[in-house]
């Protein structure tokens, strides 16, 4: 199993890092809540791993802190939930806003995330509210990027939230919204997901 890595962050297309360490280079998912603390690329970076390992595929995700590792790894064990709604929740929301909305059961926000309705949530309630503290806390328990030339700030946006599951419709309406004259693409990001979820 690969926990950490430690390497020089190689290029950053939200969800998908790469990180050269010691020459060889590690494709990682990561969510936006961990991209929003990364270095610039070309420096050196340190991030906690969940090594999947299918019977198709092999799969790195990245985390700036053992909270969020700790909380995707219990969202996996919640039926339905894959990766790809494990990082969207963690994009969308802090893992003590989580921890408050499993704790308050309420189904109605945690519906507003990509991928989970609300058959889901209401497993997410009764499956994680023994697993997260009162402060928040998580107790321990991907897809490809288009080629060709180099998106715009709204585009490597709009790519990143298509990535995460919002539908094109919602993803337009979201950037043009949200998108001010010099936001780079993590801050385009990070105001549709607050708008996107009411913030």
């Amino acid at each position: 199993m690969i926990g950490r890595l430690r390497g020089i962050l190689v290029t950053k297309q939200p969800p998908s890092l790469l990180i050269d360490v010691g020459g060889v280079g590690y494709e990682v998912d990561a969510p936006m809540s961990t991209i929003y603390e990364l270095p610039a690329t070309g420096k050196e970076v340190t991030l906690l791993t969940h090594h999947a390992v299918k019977e198709d595929s092999v799969a790195l995700y990245g985390f700036m802190h053992e909270h969020e590792r700790a909380l995707f790894r219990n969202l996996l064990k919640v039926s339905g939930i894959g990766a790809k709604i494990a990082l969207a929740v963690l994009s969308g929301v802090s893992t003590d806003q989580f921890s408050r909305l499993v704790l308050a059961g309420d189904v109605v926000a945690l519906t507003k995330i990509p991928g989970i309705g609300k058959k889901t949530a209401e497993r997410i309630v009764v499956e994680l509210r023994d697993r997260v503290d009162a402060n928040g806390a998580a107790m321990p328990a991907g897809g490809a990027m288009p080629s060709g030339a180099p998106l715009d700030a709204a585009g490597e946006a709009t790519v990143a939230l298509l990535q995460l599951g919002y539908k094109p419709v919602e993803v337009s309406r979201l950037v043009q919204k949200t998108a001010a004259d010099g936001d780079d693409a993590e801050a385009i990001i990070r105001k549709a997901l607050r708008a996107a979820l009411g913030n």
